[in-house]
C-alpha cells in the first residue's frame, strides 16, 4: 500500500486513479470502474465521481492506495 496526498478535503475517484498512476487517462479510469475492478474501502465502486476523503483505501488488483491529507 502506498499513500496518495491530496491538498483539499476530498478528491473524485477518477482523479485519484490518475494521480496514483492506476489509470493513464480518464477513459481508462472509466473502463476500470465500469468493469467493477476498483474497490473503495473493500466495496466495488462504479462511480467515477465518488468523493474520497483522507483515510479511504482504493484497490485495483494487487495495487492498494490510501488517501492522506497533505
Amino acid at each position: 500500500m502506498h499513500d496518495v496526498e491530496i491538498r483539499e478535503g476530498t478528491i473524485r475517484l477518477g482523479q485519484l486513479l490518475k494521480l496514483a498512476g492506476l489509470a493513464e487517462h480518464g477513459a481508462d479510469a472509466k473502463a476500470l470502474l465500469e468493469e467493477g475492478e476498483v474497490l473503495v474501502n473493500d466495496e466495488v465502486e462504479t462511480r467515477r465521481g465518488r468523493q474520497l476523503a483522507p483515510g479511504d483505501r482504493i484497490a485495483l488488483g494487487d495495487e492498494v492506495v490510501r488517501v492522506v491529507a497533505r
